[in-house]
């Protein structure tokens, strides 16, 4: 079963108000689509090895205690040289300001981002918070201090 929560959107003056707000584009998706909302509906150039702040004209109020993740649209990733810099990128609960999508150019050339694009998809999730504690010692594991592969390829 999905749990459900409410996020309280809000349309920013540049919103365009003939885009849909944020949608589950499939009853089992776990991401919502989040689209690019352009002042003037103009086109977003992206020179290639540059990145961009992406507007989608919206602010959320998220409920305490989550957080929304901004993640690439696996379509996105795969078809163009663009991808989210930041990925998962994190909105805390208590940011009001516009949601923007942090966008890298990993081409040879120019891209360009479409008023009204589906740039990214967003996933609310749960927020846990520890309690940091100083020591001087960590358990032991059979791993221990090996990272960056030291398990192997295969």
């Amino acid at each position: 079963m999905v749990q459900k929560i409410e996020l309280k959107v809000k349309k920013l003056e540049h919103f365009d108000s003939e885009l849909p707000l944020p949608s589950y584009e499939t009853a089992g998706a776990a991401g919502a689509d989040l689209r690019a909302s352009m002042p003037n509906k103009e086109t977003l150039v992206i020179p290639a090895g540059k990145r961009v702040l992406v507007p989608t004209g919206l602010s959320y109020e998220i409920p305490e205690g989550y957080e929304v993740q901004v993640r690439p649209r696996s379509g996105m990733s795969l078809k163009t040289n663009l991808l989210i810099v930041n990925s998962p990128g994190t909105i805390d609960c208590d940011y009001r300001g516009e949601i923007k999508i942090i966008i890298g150019n990993f081409g040879d050339d120019e891209a360009h981002i479409e008023h009204g694009d589906r740039i990214a998809q967003m996933v609310i999730a749960p927020v846990t918070q520890a309690t940091i504690v100083e020591t001087t010692s960590l358990s032991e594991t059979e791993r221990g201090q090996g990272g960056f592969g030291s398990t192997g390829k295969k």
